[in-house]
């Protein structure tokens, strides 16, 4: 028998249990541990004078953030006594429900890429992130950025100078996808008057299930999503006791609210063809088509998960953005 003067086992040091991609970890006492650096450099200078940003925060209590951009020339163009305005893109950032921000070099040179090629006015969104904010914290959020929107996109002169305010289109990549999904049933087109959303750009929208997909069976360990990767995050995001056939992950579960009357206006769908996710985004974009609505789908060969993030100033994503473009542009045609 132990006397009270010996000492005491030393307690066990907090160990990861969950990992992702070495940004964010979780330790065996809960705590979460992230890493200061942005994961993935973009590596060369993409600025080039075109385009002028500045940072803005839309949620004082939270402290959630967003990046404003326009052309460095908007306003400039005038036809008869009448200034041209720009059409509004509002994105959202992919990263699990996880990771990122609008600030992280990767997404700022895309939304610079957006801005200054299609043209328009950008505006990134940050949310909340998970674990330390379980969803519906994010779709909460991107549903604040937008009604945050509808009050500066006419009272704030730096974007009502450039800013058409009819037409705007809210898109998002992955995660971000997936929340543009939700915000256009809440908002559809006539939502957020007197904005007018003009249509809705999902990039490969993070679309999960319970049963499996071919192209999730087929998946690659060594491809950039994984079904491991996957798991991961729906652990650390959904709430306790949901699986993925939860509505804000599965769009068509056995709890989804039911879309058939849904009025989502317009809609582009974009996949990749080595993407994981590449059959759910197939089959989200032709049930929407077969309920009636105004859905184009897209596959980019070639190319994996969240390519328009990842490689932003790639010739791929400059094919996407000529895409988006021309998606724009069919809305006055």
């Amino acid at each position: 028998m132990a006397s009270s003067g010996d000492p005491k086992p030393p307690s066990q040091k907090p160990y990861v249990v969950e990992d992702c991609r070495g940004v964010l970890q979780v330790l065996s006492d809960g705590t979460v541990v992230r890493a200061a650096a942005p994961p993935f450099p973009v590596g060369v200078d993409h600025e080039d004078g075109r385009v002028e940003w500045k940072d803005a925060v839309y949620d004082t209590g939270r402290g959630l953030g967003v990046r404003l951009y326009r052309p460095a020339t908007c306003g400039g163009k005038e036809e008869g006594d009448k200034k041209l305005k720009l059409p509004v893109v509002v994105y959202f950032h992919g990263g699990g429900f996880c990771l990122g921000s609008c600030t992280w070099p990767n997404f700022h040179a895309g939304c610079v890429r957006l801005a200054a090629s299609l043209p328009a006015v950008v505006l990134s969104f940050d949310y909340r992130l998970a674990p330390e904010h379980l969803l519906p914290a994010a779709h909460e959020d991107a549903a604040a950025a937008l009604l945050w929107l509808r009050d500066q996109l006419l009272s704030d002169p730096w974007l009502a100078d450039a800013a058409e305010s009819r037409r705007v289109f809210v898109s998002g990549e992955s995660a971000g996808g997936n929340m543009s999904h939700h915000l256009a049933v809440r908002f559809g087109t006539d939502g957020l008057d007197p904005l007018k959303i003009a249509g809705y750009i999902l990039l490969m929208p993070a679309f999960l299930s319970e049963q499996p997909t071919r192209s999730e069976l087929e998946a690659p360990d060594t491809a950039f999503l994984t079904r491991e990767t996957c798991d991961r995050y729906s652990r650390l995001t959904l709430p306790a006791g949901a699986n993925k056939d939860h509505p804000l992950f599965n769009p068509f579960g056995p709890e989804s609210r039911s879309l058939d009357t849904v009025d989502v206006g317009r809609m582009l769908v974009v996949a990749a063809e080595g993407d994981l996710l590449r059959d759910k985004n197939a089959e989200y974009a032709e049930r929407m088509k077969a309920m009636g609505k105004d859905v184009e789908l897209v596959v980019f060969d070639g190319e994996e998960h969240a390519f328009f993030g990842l490689k932003p100033l790639s010739a791929a994503t400059g094919e996407l953005v000529g895409l988006i473009r021309r998606f724009i542009a069919a809305e006055t045609a």
